[in-house]
C-alpha cells in the first residue's frame, strides 16, 4: 500500500513538476495577473496542515482516515455555501478533494516513518489547534471561490488555475507540488447554481 502511494504521488510530482515551469519568474507575479493565486494559497496552506495532522495521529496511533471528522468538515463548508449562494454539491466535491489530497500527505509520510523510524515525529501536536487553521483555510477558499466564481467558471479557467498552482507550487515541498493537483482537481466549473 505505502509504495503505490508512493508511486502515485511520484506521477502527479512530475506534473507538479511541469507546473512550477509554467508559473516561474519570468511569469509575473503580481496578483491581478494570477486572479485564482489566493485560492491556490489557501489550498496550499490547508494542504500543509497535514504534516502537524500526521504527526499527531502518529504519535496517538490514529487512524488517517476520520469519517466522522471528514463529514463534520464537509458538512460545515457545505452550509457555508449554501449561505454564499455556491452550489453545495461542487463546494462538497471541492472539499472532498482537500481532504483526500490531505489524507494523501498523511500517508505518504506515515509510510516514510515506517521505514525510517528516526524521522517520526518526537511529539504529537494538539489536533484541535490545527483544526482552527483547517477551518480558517476553508473559509477563505469559499471566500475565494465566491469572488472568483467567474473565473472558475470560464473557458479559461484550466490554463489560470495551473499558472497560479505552478507559482504557488515553487514554495512547497515536493510532497506537497504533488498532493497540490489532487487538491485542486475539482476546482475549474461553476460553483454557483
Amino acid at each position: 500500500m505505502p509504495f503505490r502511494v508512493l508511486r502515485r504521488a511520484a506521477v502527479v510530482l512530475a506534473f507538479c513538476g511541469v507546473l512550477a515551469g509554467i508559473g516561474g519568474p519570468a511569469a509575473s507575479a503580481e496578483q491581478e495577473g494570477r486572479p485564482l493565486q489566493p485560492i491556490v494559497e489557501a489550498v496550499a496552506l490547508r494542504l500543509t496542515t497535514a504534516d502537524t495532522v500526521a504527526a499527531s495521529k502518529w504519535r496517538s496511533n490514529a487512524p488517517i482516515d476520520d469519517p466522522a471528522r471528514e463529514e463534520q468538515v464537509l458538512a460545515s463548508v457545505t452550509a457555508q455555501a449554501l449561505d454564499e449562494g455556491l452550489d453545495a454539491a461542487r463546494v462538497h466535491q471541492i472539499f472532498r478533494d482537500q481532504i483526500e489530497a490531505n489524507k494523501d500527505v498523511q500517508r505518504a509520510l506515515f509510510a516514510w516513518w515506517s521505514v525510517s523510524p528516526g524521522s517520526a515525529p518526537a511529539i504529537g501536536p494538539e489536533l484541535s489547534q490545527v483544526r482552527l487553521v483547517i477551518d480558517r483555510q476553508n473559509t477563505r477558499i469559499l471566500d475565494q471561490m465566491q469572488e472568483q466564481k467567474a473565473v472558475l467558471a470560464g473557458p479559461d479557467c484550466l490554463p489560470v488555475l495551473l499558472d497560479a498552482a505552478g507559482a504557488v507550487g515553487q514554495t512547497l515541498g515536493p510532497l506537497h507540488q504533488a498532493t497540490l493537483a489532487r487538491a485542486l482537481v475539482s476546482l475549474c466549473g461553476p460553483v454557483a447554481p
